[in-house]
């Protein structure tokens, strides 16, 4: 795993893509700080870049770096979720202009499985995280049904056995800053 995880350091730096498994399904990442491999996940997955991507981090206190202002209630809701969980904060900071939605959101999920936390640990930033298919296709749910175009436009694919426990997206709940939260994806 170490060999694997220096291997992704090295793309990240360079602003390349990988593809690798994360603790829902396989996903695309990039350095998050970095808006040219930012647009290279948006080429790759034929989106536009106004549908904002998830992001990953590797704990609550790389979370608070990158985030203006934690409210109190995502704390419980990291804390008792039963599943990844996403959540999407308001004023990111520090992160690359083409990850901040238009409303200036940020989706961010804390890492839960053993790779991706050390990989992100060690790269020292958050790293993005979609779903390795091309936009409007269904998501994978095993590394089997990636599709070639972006086994072949990432520039580095993790080897590491297929064992997504929960091959399913992760859910995803909108925090405001005013206290309003909403589920936007069980």
């Amino acid at each position: 795993m170490t060999e694997e995880i220096n291997n992704c350091i090295q793309e990240l730096e360079k602003g390349n893509l990988i593809l690798y498994p994360t603790d829902t399904v396989w996903g695309i990442g990039c350095d998050a700080t970095n808006s040219e491999a930012v647009k290279k996940v948006y080429a790759l997955k034929q989106r536009e870049d106004s549908k904002a991507l998830i992001c990953l981090v590797s704990s609550q206190a790389m979370l608070e770096r990158y985030v203006k202002q934690v409210p109190n209630v995502a704390y419980d809701i990291m804390d008792l979720a039963t599943k990844p969980t996403t959540i999407v904060f308001d004023e990111p900071i520090g992160i690359a202009q083409n990850l901040v939605a238009a409303d200036n959101t940020l989706a961010i999920r804390i890492a839960s499985d053993k790779f991706c936390q050390y990989l992100i640990n060690k790269f020292g930033k958050p790293i993005v995280s979609t779903s390795a298919n091309i936009s409007g296709q269904p998501t994978p749910r095993n590394f089997k049904e990636i599709d070639t175009k972006i086994l072949k436009g990432v520039d580095y694919v993790v080897n590491l056995p297929d064992e997504s426990k929960s091959p399913s997206p992760s859910s995803i709940i909108k925090l405001g800053n005013d206290g309003q939260v909403r589920v936007i994806r069980e």
